[in-house]
């Protein structure tokens, strides 16, 4: 049974940082391309970060550049997101996702080609 576990969330001062964890279990996802979204209240789920398989390309949405950092594991199976600078419109419930099929630019955002999805962990960036 494929599983995607976030964990890493929590509440933060604006400015400060957090790390998201997202581990993999089921399979190896290490041909994967890996991605994390968010959602906030009243609003669609939308792009954040991903890590490309083959290659390792890392794609960023614009209001996380320079912010946030996607990186992988793939002896454990774990993809991570670490986010400094935080800021009050930072604040979503953040999901993990993964896809086997190739992408390149910005396919590599899109919602609903991604195949597994985590239960998501709560961000609070309180101001």
């Amino acid at each position: 049974q494929v599983q995607l576990v976030e964990s890493g969330g929590g509440l933060v001062q604006a400015g400060g940082s957090l790390r998201l964890s997202c581990v993999a279990s089921g399979r190896t996802f290490s041909r994967d391309t890996m991605g994390w979204f968010r959602q906030a209240p009243g609003k669609e789920r939308e792009f954040v970060a991903a890590v490309r398989w083959p290659g390792g390309s890392l794609y960023y949405a614009d209001f996380v550049k320079g912010r946030f950092t996607i990186s992988r594991d793939n002896a454990k199976n774990t993809v991570f997101l670490q986010m400094n600078s935080l800021k009050s419109e930072d604040t979503a419930v953040y999901y993990c996702a993964a896809r086997r099929d190739f992408c390149s630019g910005s396919g590599c955002a899109t919602v609903y080609e991604y195949a597994y999805w985590g239960q998501g962990t709560q961000v609070t960036v309180s101001s």
